[in-house]
């Protein structure tokens, strides 16, 4: 397999995976699900792209088209990730809210129906600039050990 691409791969793994015992120091409890979820700290989005851009400007040098290619590509998603991604997560925060201030507008009581509805949209889509730049750095790290452990 491509080791850039190899690189990148394992990167998003263990950003995932990374985000568990980082969860774990926030809420005091393990939450083995989050290794799938979208969002938090760090964003894997901007570890795999720039583990990729490091990959190659260490493998291929600065000056080339490699490094422009996947350096742009790079940025496309990390704008995207703590851009459009993160609005779309606090629209869908108003969403899950909509029933119940419905309910409230119609001036009935609140009897907490919709706290227990089966399924909400998912509010956690994107990222915070900070959780961005944290992959990133993430992903320079990971990527300069994977060129050096494949050379």
């Amino acid at each position: 397999m491509n080791k850039a691409v190899y690189t990148a791969l394992v990167t998003i793994g263990l950003a995932q995976f990374v985000k568990i015992p980082i969860k774990k120091v926030k809420t005091g409890q393990w939450d083995w699900g989050t290794f799938v979820e979208t969002g938090g700290m760090p964003s894997s989005h901007s570890a795999g792209v720039s583990s990729l851009a490091t990959y190659v400007a260490l493998k291929r040098g600065v000056p080339t088209i490699d490094f422009a290619l996947s350096t742009v590509f790079g940025l496309i998603v990390m704008y995207d990730a703590q851009g459009i991604r993160r609005q779309a997560g606090e629209i869908t925060l108003k969403v899950n809210e909509l029933d119940e201030q419905v309910e409230r507008l119609k001036g009935k009581d609140d009897d907490h129906f919709h706290d227990r509805k089966e399924k909400n949209l998912k509010e956690m889509l994107g990222h915070q600039p900070e959780e961005v730049i944290g992959g990133a750095l993430f992903g320079m790290a990971t990527g300069a050990l994977g060129y050096f452990l494949t050379k």
